[in-house]
């Protein structure tokens, strides 16, 4: 009997050994194949986390006439602006004087070596850069014009150009001397015995953009000055835009000066302030604006109580002389360009361009400026010294 109760004893604690031991050697294999399993899953997550290479941004180098000139510093404004909105990356910069043609060259192919995708360029010579303009045409490196763009490309290179409308900035001078009573009265009482003249004063008759804000305010002002006058409208003083009528009432003058020179364009705006019924003037370029100021004391005699106070004239850009005529009141007002806006569109086309995407001539429009808004931020920026 003792036997058989030791016996019994020794398996149930058999049982219980086997039983305890069992479920910590399965918890152990689990344990095990958790961690296994967490090895597993870190190995996959840090396969997946891995950063890919970083993709190169689209390159589009920006190649101006110059550099240094507050003009082309608005254009990079603009540049820079389009380049940031766009997310690519550009190069701008131009040589130190607009006469350094071998220079421009020169940086140009420097930036052909680095493979851009597209160029923005304002050529200071289309015969200096026609091998290279070959060479984005072989290349499919699409080519935007800005500024003065390049004209005559023969290379198919050049697929657009953002630039101002002359013929539209200076017809916008024509539409504010529509806007000036004095003017409008004087055209209102003008008689064939006693007429009114209003008259262009250009530097040249040759570079397409004088010549385009001649045509551009000569168009514009016949038109405005016809609804008053109809048919007593005449339009004198040079063969290019001459469109006489009998007995005139209103005498759209265009006074071109002998050569460029201040001292050409300064006997040249005499001519005209010689001139009786003479109302109003408008200077065409920077250089007649020069020109003007010099025959009338730097402007003083446009000032109240002056020899000119009733004379309105406007000009076209900027300079420091120019500005001072403004803020003084001397000026009714002048037409600036936008360089900004003819960088930022220089490089939005180019890398629509590159995207494959048409592209066709932008006008960069114009803004009319006076002593009022002068100094406003959308202004300032773009009446350059």
């Amino acid at each position: 009997m003792k036997k058989f109760l030791a016996l019994l004893l020794s398996l149930v604690l058999l049982v219980a050994c086997f039983t305890a031991c069992a479920p910590k050697q399965e918890e152990k294999t689990e344990t095990k194949t958790e961690t296994e399993t967490k090895t597993e899953t870190k190995t996959e997550t840090e396969t997946k986390t891995d950063n890919p290479p970083a993709e190169e941004k689209v390159y589009i180098p920006v190649m101006a006439k110059g550099f240094q000139h507050q003009f082309w510093q608005a254009v990079k404004a603009g540049s820079d602006a389009a380049a940031e909105e766009l997310g690519i990356e550009i190069y701008f910069d131009g040589p130190a004087s607009e006469t350094d043609i071998d220079v421009q060259v020169n940086m140009i192919k420097q930036e052909m070596a680095k493979k851009p995708k597209a160029m923005a360029l304002a050529a200071l010579s289309t015969d200096a850069v026609k091998e290279i303009l070959e060479e984005c045409a072989e290349k499919n490196i699409p080519v935007i014009g800005f500024d003065s763009g390049v004209p005559d490309d023969t290379s198919g290179a050049v697929k657009a150009t953002a630039a101002t409308n002359n013929e539209a900035a200076a017809a916008l001078a024509a539409e504010k001397f529509g806007e000036n009573a004095d003017i409008v009265a004087a055209m209102q009482a003008a008689t064939s015995d006693n007429p009114v003249i209003i008259a262009c004063l250009s530097q040249d008759a040759v570079s397409a953009s004088v010549t385009g804000r001649t045509t551009g305010f000569v168009n514009k002002m016949k038109e405005i000055a016809e609804t008053y006058q109809a048919g007593k409208v005449s339009v004198e003083g040079h063969t290019k835009w001459e469109a006489k009528v009998s007995d005139p009432a209103i005498i759209i003058r265009v006074e071109v000066s002998a050569t460029t020179e201040a001292t050409a364009v300064q006997t040249s705006a005499n001519t005209l302030l010689n001139l009786k019924g003479l109302k109003a003037v408008f200077c065409s370029n920077e250089g007649t604006v020069t020109g003007f100021l010099a025959a009338v004391s730097d402007g003083e005699d446009l000032a109240d109580g002056g020899k000119y106070a009733d004379l309105v004239v406007a000009g076209f850009d900027a300079g420091s002389a120019q500005k001072n005529a403004i803020r003084q009141g001397w000026f009714y007002g002048s037409v600036t360009q936008d360089p900004f806006s003819i960088g930022y569109n220089a490089v939005k086309m180019a890398y629509a361009a590159y995207n494959g995407e048409s592209v066709s001539d932008v006008d960069t429009g114009a803004k009319w400026y006076n002593s009022e808004n002068i100094d406003d931020a959308d202004i300032a920026l773009l009446v350059y010294d």
